[in-house]
């Protein structure tokens, strides 16, 4: 997916990130529902992404790639993309809603979105391709494609790491959103995922695990695209849905929230 923004400067990923996080509780209270704790505790890896690491082309496309498997996440890319110039705010206010192209799921083609991420599991399979067609092209670009950790339960995820250690892909890196947390309840009561850094390692990946909120190590794990690997490389982001607000970071339910919009005003408040 091409998106075009302004040449990036030098910008500080924090302060971008609660750029970010203001967007997305905006954009929940347009309709009073969203997806808030995910879009609030990915905000400083995507700042980190589209602001430091991934590189522009010269016609400010970017090189390197993003692949969101986690449909519902969406929220946290659409206001990534609201500070790159993409989108406005007032269309960013209209998400989740009937018309809207700022969908909870968006569809391949939207810009910013480079799959339909909505039937977890699929995105790393796609990304797997997606690097190997890079390499083919000989290109350089990275792909890095972002799951969560409730979606390692899905099969199909797991046979995609093994064709990435299998075909050596030191230019995809893997990104596990680990917030402990799924639709149904917490992911180790339903199906636990862990030991996560000993099973990526035993499936050939170069794997960190880190605070997702921490700048300095999100510095550390994620250089530069155009530093070399020796494998595929794995970070697990331990995340905390709602992050930036503490009202919500307390909300054991804040997988998706409906609350009233004097609420989310109050959040917005809180965020500072």
């Amino acid at each position: 997916m091409t998106v075009v923004t302004e040449p990036l400067g030098n910008v500080d990923p924090a302060e971008v990130a609660l750029r970010i996080r203001r967007r997305v509780l905006d954009m929940c209270l347009g309709r009073g529902q969203g997806y808030a704790g995910q879009g609030l505790a990915l905000a400083d890896l995507l700042a980190h992404l589209y602001f430091r690491v991934m590189r522009q082309n010269d016609d400010g496309t970017y090189l390197d790639r993003f692949v969101l498997s986690t449909g519902h996440s969406a929220i946290a890319l659409f206001a990534t993309m609201g500070e790159l110039g993409v989108y406005d705010q007032e269309e960013l206010r209209s998400y989740g809603q009937a018309g809207s192209r700022i969908e909870e799921s968006p569809l391949e083609g939207t810009p910013g979105f480079e799959i339909t991420g909505g039937s977890l599991g699929q995105g790393l399979s796609q990304s797997v391709g997606m690097a190997l067609g890079e390499r083919l092209r000989e290109s350089g670009a990275k792909i890095y494609c972002l799951v969560s950790d409730g979606e390692l339960q899905e099969g199909q995820v797991w046979e995609a790491m093994m064709s990435a250690s299998h075909y050596r892909l030191n230019n995809l890196v893997l990104l596990v959103d680990n917030n402990h947390m799924q639709a149904d309840g917490v992911t180790d009561d339903i199906m636990s995922v862990e030991p996560l850094v000993e099973r990526l390692t035993a499936f050939g990946f170069e794997v960190f695990r880190v605070d997702a909120h921490d700048h300095a190590e999100l510095t550390r794990v994620l250089p530069r695209a155009d530093q070399e690997f020796k494998a595929p490389r794995a970070i697990v982001l331990e995340t905390v849905p709602g992050k930036g607000v503490p009202s919500l970071e307390k909300n054991h339910k804040v997988h998706y929230l409906r609350l009233k919009p004097e609420v989310w005003r109050e959040a917005i408040a809180e965020l500072g």
